[in-house]
């Protein structure tokens, strides 16, 4: 199952073919028009499960889009009040319930010093949901633990710290070694969106740790291909996950499904990159 985060800066109609080319099962996309938009602007959507889509403008929401089988579907309850953060049903080949964000953590009404942004509202609200089937949690969340501040009751720490206790890891810190706030690849590459400018590492994947075992690749994408070609100021995260054991679906859930990309290079399952 491979999974694709990715804040597309808008103009997702232009841009399609770009994330197509991942060849993503499950795609998390920030800054997104909603359906009635894209397909205004000539997206063809047949074939793709959703977008599950939720935010206040048309143009620039959280989408989260279902491929090569895989269906998408929001869960019953949606906390609408809670801007960008959208809880999915996901159901193909492995089940799993996703949290997709877009965080925006001072807009709303919201600020990092005196009050829980969105997502952590989520994670309190959504802690069943993130637990009754295998839960991922992924999008820009736009944040890092170097700004946090002492006392301040939105710090990305804190976040981290919660979906911890919930039993959900980033992916990237986990394959990587690095710690949160140290991460030497990164997601943005902000206002000059130059490779000298200012970068900083603020999408993520929090996965289920007992997935870790079955990661068989993990990527951030390229400034040259991304960034530099003009498609966005954030690069995608891509990871893939081998759905064949039977422990996917948890210690006591049986997951026991063929892979879904068997032309994928066989050289992705020798190890994870991130």
């Amino acid at each position: 199952m491979r999974l694709v985060a990715w804040n597309c800066n808008m103009a997702l109609h232009r841009k399609l073919d770009a994330l197509r080319a991942l060849d993503p099962d499950v795609a998390v996309i920030s800054e997104c028009a909603d359906p009635e938009q894209l397909q205004a602007r000539g997206v063809d959507l047949d074939g793709v499960s959703g977008p599950v889509w939720i935010g206040t403008n048309r143009h620039k929401g959280l989408a989260v889009f279902g491929f090569n089988g895989y269906s998408v579907q929001p869960a019953e309850q949606i906390g609408w009040a809670l801007r960008h953060v959208v809880p999915v049903h996901v159901s193909g080949p492995v089940d799993f319930n996703l949290l997709g964000v877009w965080a925006l953590n001072i807009s709303g009404g919201f600020s990092r010093k005196h009050q829980v942004g969105p997502l952590r509202r989520a994670i309190s609200r959504y802690a069943s949901f993130l637990t009754e089937l295998p839960g991922i949690v992924a999008g820009d969340l736009n944040h890092n633990v170097i700004w946090d501040k002492p006392g301040w009751r939105n710090n990305h720490k804190g976040t981290v710290e919660r979906l911890e206790r919930l039993g959900l890891v980033s992916g990237y810190h986990v394959l990587s070694g690095e710690q949160q706030g140290l991460e030497t690849e990164p997601t943005i590459y902000w206002r000059d969106r130059t490779r000298d400018g200012p970068t900083y590492h603020i999408d993520y994947v929090f996965l289920p740790d007992y997935w870790v075992p079955h990661i068989r690749e993990f990527t951030i994408g390229g400034f040259d291909e991304w960034c530099g070609s003009g498609l966005s100021d954030h690069v995608p995260l891509v990871l893939d996950v081998d759905i064949t054991d039977d422990r996917m679906s948890g210690p006591e859930g049986t997951t026991n499904a063929p892979p879904r990309h068997p032309e994928r290079s066989a050289a992705e399952s020798n190890g994870s990159n991130s």
